[in-house]
């Protein structure tokens, strides 16, 4: 308890002096106000208490210190709305949250939490919710080789990953809808705009060929990506079979 304290502590006041940094960066290029200096504040102290107090960062690896310095500065925005995912987690009476796979892992994982679509999970900054039963070990493989990916693309695009992802689904469902106007009415509508706009998307992509899962199931066969765009996370290990537990990083 007293170790969970001091971490919670020391990385919520850390957090937040990185992310005043930060923040002044950014004020001088784009002459920002204080404004910004005082969100960056909150989000990187928030984020730092909460992640100190779960002791989800791996300080024995480096990627666990990089980790903790891209979500209190380049990656803000995208641990802001992290934030927003443990908000609603912590309204839930039981939000489910897995330990077992967060603590020295980088992130935060729920079986339920934050979770738009029933029977998905879904990536916000640090947090991972929707992930369901974590004693299922295709669950726990979907959290370490897909749901982390999505955690390390928010972090190195930052600022940008929400713009792209976001900007992607939009363009990708008009140009899916079209698309089955005039080439695939063979198809399920939806289906046709769901590739298009999700598993088209090159973040999803990436992310199911890590998992060693593309092409994916939902997806129309012979549209867009015919194959992964990287080795599977599984294949990199040297593992062939899911993993029985999450995979130390």
């Amino acid at each position: 308890m007293r170790a969970r304290l001091l971490e919670s502590i020391g990385l919520g006041a850390l957090g937040a002096t990185i992310a005043v940094g930060f923040a002044g960066a950014v004020d001088r290029v784009l002459d920002a106000g204080s404004t910004l200096a005082v969100a960056a504040a909150v989000v990187g102290g928030a984020n730092g208490a909460i992640a100190g107090w779960r002791q989800i960062y791996s300080w024995q690896c480096s990627d666990g210190v990089l980790a903790f310095v891209l979500d209190s500065s380049w990656a803000l925005l995208t641990t802001s709305a992290g934030l927003f995912a443990n908000g609603v987690a912590a309204l839930q009476r039981d939000a489910g949250y897995a330990p077992e796979l967060s603590e020295r892992q980088n992130h935060q994982v729920f079986q339920r939490g934050f979770m738009p679509r029933k029977g998905y999970a879904i990536t916000l900054g640090n947090v991972i919710g929707g992930v369901g039963d974590t004693s299922l070990a295709r669950k726990r493989k979907l959290v370490t080789d897909h749901e982390a990916v999505h955690v390390w693309q928010a972090r190195w695009f930052g600022p940008f990953y929400v713009g792209l992802y976001a900007g992607w689904m939009i363009i990708g469902g008009v140009v899916g809808a079209v698309w089955w106007l005039l080439r695939r009415r063979s198809d399920p509508f939806t289906r046709v705009v769901e590739t298009a706009a999700y598993y088209l998307n090159p973040f999803e992509w990436w992310a199911y060929s890590r998992h060693g899962y593309w092409p994916p199931s939902g997806k129309v066969a012979d549209m867009g990506w015919q194959r992964p765009c990287c080795r599977s996370l599984a294949d990199v290990r040297g593992h062939t079979t899911e993993p029985v537990g999450p995979v130390a990083r």
